[in-house]
């Protein structure tokens, strides 16, 4: 479970719903008219700009914004270190009895195809054609909530112009402005809430997760190419290390 981002939703979300509260009733920012608008409105245009498959698949990848956790480097680089030990010592067939012990399963398709002798050429080949398209299907997912995001605001003005509309044309006491104005607003409220507090957050959130999911199989990439290669295991480690920003080298050491 990812804290900053749990901490984040209940932090902008009470902060939002206190300031609410503090000026009025909580019940003149509930509309159901103007929630149809903005959330179909939005989903609508975003079915437009992309097929229907990529737009309900990318919802399967929320659950990474909030349960998401990654390989830790402090792990991996000793990890791979002793494979690499052990691999000098034992031949790296040792290691196909274990592969089954390993929870990384880009680690363990890496070791795979080193077990059965595939040269290391090959097997960069391979394992960064994996990498590629694991970035190309992460950049969709977070393109589409951008997309959202961009949406929400859009169609939220929209829904205002409409309950403008409708206000003026039924509108027979100019004093009675002020309740049906506030509505209006409304759709407008809700695009940018939404906007702001969901859907981009999680598209930032995204390319975060993306950039060090990379970082860790760049990583294990490299370590594979340097056992099939029968590097030295310090050689190894230094190579790894080298992914790192230097107080993290420091750390590691």
């Amino acid at each position: 479970m990812d804290v900053a981002t749990l901490g984040g939703l209940f932090v902008a979300g009470a902060l939002v719903l206190s300031s609410i509260l503090m000026g009025g009733s909580g019940s003149w920012f509930i509309n159901y008219p103007s929630m149809m608008i903005v959330i179909g409105g939005t989903m609508g245009a975003t079915l437009l700009a992309y097929p229907i498959g990529d737009v309900l698949s990318v919802f399967g990848v929320v659950k990474n914004v909030f349960l998401h956790r990654s390989q830790s480097v402090r792990q991996l680089i000793p990890m791979l270190a002793q494979v690499a030990r052990k691999a000098r010592q034992e031949g790296i067939l040792s290691f196909e009895s274990q592969l089954n012990q390993i929870e990384d399963p880009f680690l363990v398709r890496g070791l795979q195809m080193a077990i059965d002798g595939m040269e290391a050429s090959a097997i960069e080949d391979v394992m960064s054609t994996e990498i590629i398209y694991l970035d190309e299907r992460h950049k969709l997912g977070a393109e589409i909530f951008t997309t959202m995001g961009t949406f929400a605001p859009a169609v939220g003005m929209l829904g205002t112009i409409i309950g403008l509309v409708q206000m003026l044309m039924q509108m027979e006491d100019p004093s009675q402005i002020g309740a049906p104005m506030a509505v209006a607003l409304l759709t407008t409220f809700y695009g940018t809430l939404l906007a702001n507090l969901l859907f981009l957050p999680v598209a930032g959130k995204l390319k975060t997760r993306s950039k060090r999911e990379l970082l860790i199989k760049q990583m294990v990439l490299q370590g594979i190419i340097s056992i099939q290669i029968g590097d030295n295991p310090r050689i190894v480690e230094r190579k790894l290390k080298a992914f790192l920003a230097p107080k993290m080298r420091k750390a590691e050491a």
